[in-house]
């Protein structure tokens, strides 16, 4: 994603029925392929691809993936459902977000035929075969489209982007709060449910295993709640989104030590590219905006 690697984490199941969790961006998918291909799984072999949810550095290389593997089912939660079918409204608003860098971060989603889309419901399952599941549960507060997956041989939990982004090298964890779906109380009652499902390992998209989940969980919501703490100290001061962000960003810069005077400039870059500020703080923003705005 954007020239760099280590930003996104697929995830291969093996089994009798192979199931690829995570697609990454549409640059992603030929890396895809040829790690699959690497681990024996052909054109014809894999047998489910599943996305946490539907923002582009997840599931931006989903229609392109679903080409690669045309036996595949491609399986997303059913408000994700229809924007794989057809790409053209999601692709317009990160467009008017991120503008002319949209390519370069991202690519272009190719459409998913409608027929090979199975949409999930709040609480739904994944047959991997030899009766081994992949069961998801709803989890907005990041995205509104958004499921975490509990493997039920392993106890491994898909997280997604619910529980933040980790960096493995430093283990720092920062929020994702981006707009326009990002809602506090809901996202931290996606992770206390996370945390009721007592997984073995939380398997983050951005980037990589876990082992120590109740501390990492509980670290997630605190993230949350300084961000949002930072933002409305912001707002309550009168300042813009602009300089809101640049507070929030020096107010938190010592709890990451990927940011730290002595860290690698190349993984703090990464670590900005994958959790930036700017969008963290807007999503909190308009969250607050939709708060304070009166009813009638």
């Amino acid at each position: 994603m954007a020239g760099y690697a280590g930003i996104t984490a697929g995830y291969l199941i093996r089994g009798s029925r192979p199931c690829l969790v995570e697609t990454g961006t549409a640059a992603s998918a030929p890396v895809v392929r040829a790690a699959l291909a690497a681990l024996g799984v052909g054109a014809a072999d894999l047998a489910t691809v599943v996305v946490t949810h539907i923002h582009l550095d997840h599931a931006g290389g989903t229609g392109d993936i679903a080409a690669m593997y045309p036996g595949a089912e491609v399986v997303v939660h059913v408000k994700g459902a229809r924007h794989l079918a057809d790409p053209s409204r999601l692709m317009a608003g990160a467009r008017a977000v991120y503008g002319s860098a949209l390519d370069r971060l991202f690519g272009e989603l190719a459409p998913v035929p409608a027929d090979r889309i199975v949409a999930l419901d709040d609480v739904g399952s994944i047959d991997l075969g030899d009766g081994r599941r992949l069961d998801s549960h709803y989890s907005p507060g990041h995205a509104k489209h958004h499921v975490g997956l509990i493997d039920s041989a392993s106890g491994d939990l898909y997280v997604g982007d619910a529980a933040g982004v980790y960096i493995p090298e430093t283990g720092d964890l920062r929020p994702a709060t981006p707009p326009p779906d990002f809602d506090q109380e809901t996202a931290l009652a996606s992770l206390r449910r996370f945390a009721a499902l007592r997984p073995s390992r939380l398997l983050f998209s951005h980037y990589g295993p876990v082992t120590d989940v109740d501390a990492t969980l509980a670290r997630s919501a605190e993230e949350i709640d300084v961000w949002v703490s930072h933002t409305r100290e912001a707002r309550a001061a009168g300042m813009d989104l602009d300089h809101a962000v640049a507070m929030v960003r020096s107010r938190t810069l010592s709890r990451y030590a990927v940011l730290g005077p002595d860290a690698d400039p190349a993984l703090a870059a990464r670590f900005e590219r994958m959790t930036g500020p700017a969008l963290n703080v807007q999503g909190i923003w308009g969250w607050l905006d939709k708060l304070e705005t009166p009813v009638g």
